[in-house]
């Protein structure tokens, strides 16, 4: 503990953010990282409890008091290496983590605010970037085995980082043109500048890793190449599992969980309605200098459908794109703004937040289904508008409509933001592994076997395991399959090269 008075008379430091009519006019990052001394006092707030419940509750269990004492001590070259022990990405959760470790701060359950772990975070790393403390960590020597890993989002990139610094040879193959996944395409360059992404690739490159791109795997080479609608793909070559296999000693599947789910209503076939995926992808692309979004949104009502992250992210990138109006539509329940926290805590508050997007210009609207998409007056071939009906939800989900609640909304563009289902199922259809009730592969958490597939060469983590979930648990799956993969290769002869 830095400051034994700390907690009481230091207040909570917040990440300073652009306003709103200068942050819509561009794509950058708005948020600030704090300055030295912003961190300092944030980091001296930190009570050093007995029982870190951050650190438990944080995925990666990264050691919250420990790097808070050295931020505040200004031991920011131990402070680096302590958070990336635990943490191989902190300039990723540093920007978009939901930050479970800060709902669980016992600071919380005194003061209006707990310590901002996040901003440390994302300080700690940018510090180290910028004074020379981030060490390039090729391995001292390989142990002659090798690893494919099959996408490039965080549970991919986790697992390839650790095995590689491990001494396995590992290449990654991914089938958009550039490394990332998600967290190129589909995260707003607002939240996560590709800069940082890049930063991070190049020294993964410069340790050894190998990166393939515009690469589809595919179960086997018989497969068409036509993936689900709304998975994208700028594959120029097909690989095969089979292929994989038989090149690598272990094949790590870290394919996300990719497939949108679609909301078959009538009227789904009219133009004008669109995966959200679709919307981002191909604006993170034209921000990229490739080509232009073709989903034009200027000076229309566009309607959101769906209440995650990934249509926060289509509401601000519309706002920026010029919408006339846009409004989110949330079958969910409206939630209180506040709770009792002695109540709930340490566990998860479910209180109703609002994004930095939805702070740009949105109507929410909360508890509403909608029921039809209807095709515009003037032009029959495309959607004018939505039907809607507000809903109830009683126990085990159940749904139920309101009668005399119907309404309508005008909508001449529709992004369907309702999370995605599962891996796809065309590209592994054949591969023959086991998959739980929701399609997802199915493999252990835990144990001398854990992450292995039914297929004993072929190990599964991430999203394609676990399903749509956040990208810190993404990144601790990777790590962890990491040294399972690892630890199972070392009974086994290597590939002949």
């Amino acid at each position: 503990m830095a400051n034994e008075r700390g907690f009481m008379e230091l207040p909570f430091v917040a990440e300073t953010h652009e306003s709103v009519a200068t942050r819509i006019t561009h794509f950058n990052e708005f948020i600030a990282t704090l300055s030295d001394a912003e961190a300092v006092q944030q980091a001296s707030r930190c009570m050093d409890c007995g029982i870190p419940f951050c650190q438990n509750r944080c995925p990666l269990h990264n050691d919250m008091p420990d790097f808070n004492k050295m931020v505040a001590q200004g031991r920011w070259a131990e402070a680096y290496q302590t958070l990336i022990s635990t943490n191989d990405f902190p300039e990723i959760t540093g920007r978009i983590c939901p930050a479970l470790c800060q709902e669980s701060c016992c600071l919380g359950l005194y003061q209006p605010k707990e310590v901002g772990i996040k901003s440390i975070e994302r300080k700690i790393v940018e510090y180290a970037y910028a004074n020379g403390l981030v060490p390039s960590l090729p391995p001292q020597e390989r142990t002659g085995k090798s690893v494919a890993i099959v996408g490039s989002g965080p549970a991919a990139l986790a697992c390839a980082i650790r095995l590689n610094r491990l001494g396995v040879t590992v290449c990654v193959y991914e089938k958009m043109d550039k490394i990332g996944g998600l967290l190129r395409y589909g995260i707003p360059d607002f939240k996560l500048s590709k800069e940082v992404l890049d930063r991070k690739i190049k020294q993964m490159a410069a340790e050894g890793v190998i990166f393939k791109t515009s690469t589809l795997v595919l179960a086997t080479k018989d497969a068409a190449p036509n993936l689900e609608a709304g998975i994208h793909s700028d594959h120029k070559a097909v690989v095969s599992l089979a292929e994989l296999k038989e090149q690598y000693d272990a094949v790590v599947l870290a394919v996300g969980s990719e497939t949108p789910r679609d909301l078959k209503i009538p009227g789904r076939e009219l133009n004008g309605i669109h995966f959200a995926l679709d919307f981002l992808i191909a604006q993170n692309k034209e921000n990229q200098g490739q080509s232009l979004n073709p989903i034009e949104v200027k000076g229309k009502k566009v309607v959101v459908i769906g209440g995650g992250e990934t249509a926060s992210d289509c509401i601000g990138v519309a706002i920026r794109k010029g919408a006339a109006q846009v409004t989110q539509v949330d079958y969910h329940e409206e939630l209180p703004e506040t709770v009792k926290v002695r109540e709930v805590w340490p566990n998860a508050r479910h209180i109703k937040h609002t994004s930095t997007s939805q702070e740009e210009g949105c109507t929410r609207l909360f508890a509403t289904n909608t029921t039809a998409f209807v095709a515009h007056p003037e032009h029959p071939e495309r959607v004018g508008s939505i039907t809607t009906v507000q809903v109830k939800w009683g126990p085990k989900r159940k749904i139920t409509p309101l009668k005399g609640t119907e309404g309508s909304l005008e909508a001449d563009l529709v992004l369907i933001a309702m999370g995605y289902s599962h891996p796809s199922q065309q590209a592994f259809e054949q591969a023959q592994l086991d998959k739980d009730e929701r399609l997802n592969f199915k493999a252990a958490l835990s144990g001398s076997h854990a992450f292995q597939s039914s297929d004993p060469q072929v190990f599964v983590t991430g999203d394609c395991r676990k399903g749509q979930s956040l990208v810190v648990y993404a990144l601790a799956e990777g790590r962890d399959c990491a040294q399972s993969v690892y630890q199972q290769l070392q009974a086994l002869p290597c590939k002949s090269a």
